[in-house]
């Protein structure tokens, strides 16, 4: 029996996270009272006493609840920003390559990646990694996602009665390129320089569409569409979660495609002149609480397919 203690239960990621494990008859949760859980103290004591703790918390907040730790049996999978690129800590998406699996398996330390990084990574890092792109190819990425990975706040402003009409339409935010997910896209893409980053909110409730346009010309290694769909098909084969595909919903890409999963479609298309790579998702399940459970499954030496 694992005992998983949730640190920020209240918000979206958080009760991803405890939905996914209430089923579960290997998971014994630890709750705090409600006047409990800001306490220093009761989140000393039920963090050093669980064997995973998921960190769903603003990112100063995770760090002070690592600072809390006094063992060192504990599993700690942070779904904040704070430690992705830290030194010590396995960046969780395992299906980059083994090297990120294994790095998973064996640390008690493990970053779970941003929403709309994983988008990017997924069809990125393969790339670079394999000499395909150049890691100072000026890479362009659009994201567009539901307004659930707003958090609390944004929910309500979308989901309450007579709401703003602007609302009704996707609403493009990150306009100053500053995105807090752009350092981990820069560092665990091995790019030279960040991407530029058009992240967009769009009126329905999760999914998420990343989308990153390349220039056939300025590849370093000359692949057509057809070359890149046989690349990534190949690349992803034994993944469970990831497929490839060059298939859309007549000509469109629904963001909101694989919405309450944790699978990861990769779309492959355009011309050999102009390519089109995708990445569609949950942005609360592969891109947030999926994605964390996964992490923990291959954390504890479980099947990584449990309660997703």
């Amino acid at each position: 029996m694992l005992n998983v203690f949730i640190d920020g239960s209240a918000g979206t990621t958080g009760l991803g996270v405890r939905g996914r494990l209430l089923a579960r008859t290997d998971v014994s949760l630890i709750t705090l009272p409600e006047e409990e859980r800001k306490s220093l103290k009761a989140r000393r004591e039920a963090i050093n006493s669980s064997d995973v703790v998921f960190l769903c918390l603003p990112d100063d907040a995770a760090r002070e609840a690592v600072g809390l730790l006094s063992n060192e049996h504990t599993v700690v999978i942070d779904a904040s920003t704070a430690h992705r690129t830290e030194k010590g800590w396995a960046y969780g998406f395992p299906e980059l390559d083994a090297s990120f699996r294994e790095a998973i398996k064996k640390s008690k330390r493990i970053a779970n990646p941003g929403c709309h990084a994983s988008g990017f990574l997924a069809l990125v890092y393969p790339l670079v990694k394999c000499g395909i792109a150049a890691p100072d190819y000026p890479f362009v990425a659009a994201s567009l996602t539901g307004y659930t990975g707003g958090g609390k706040k944004m929910i309500a402003a979308y989901e309450e009665e007579g709401r703003s009409s602007l609302l009704d339409a996707p609403r493009v935010y990150g306009l100053g390129q500053m995105h807090k997910h752009l350092k981990e896209m820069t560092a665990i893409g091995g790019l030279s320089s960040p991407p530029a980053f058009l992240p967009a909110v769009g009126d329905f409730d999760c999914g998420m569409c990343v989308t990153v346009p390349l220039f056939g010309r300025l590849l370093a290694k000359k692949m057509g569409v057809e070359d890149l769909f046989a690349f990534f098909a190949e690349y992803y084969a034994t993944q469970r979660f990831i497929h490839v595909t060059q298939n859309s919903e007549e000509g469109y890409l629904s963001a909101n495609r694989f919405r309450g999963t944790n699978e990861l479609e990769i779309f492959v298309g355009g011309n050999d002149e102009r390519i089109t790579l995708a990445a569609r998702f949950d942005n609360l399940g592969k891109g947030a609480s999926g994605a964390a459970i996964q992490n923990m499954n291959l954390a504890c030496g479980l099947d990584e397919s449990i309660s997703l």
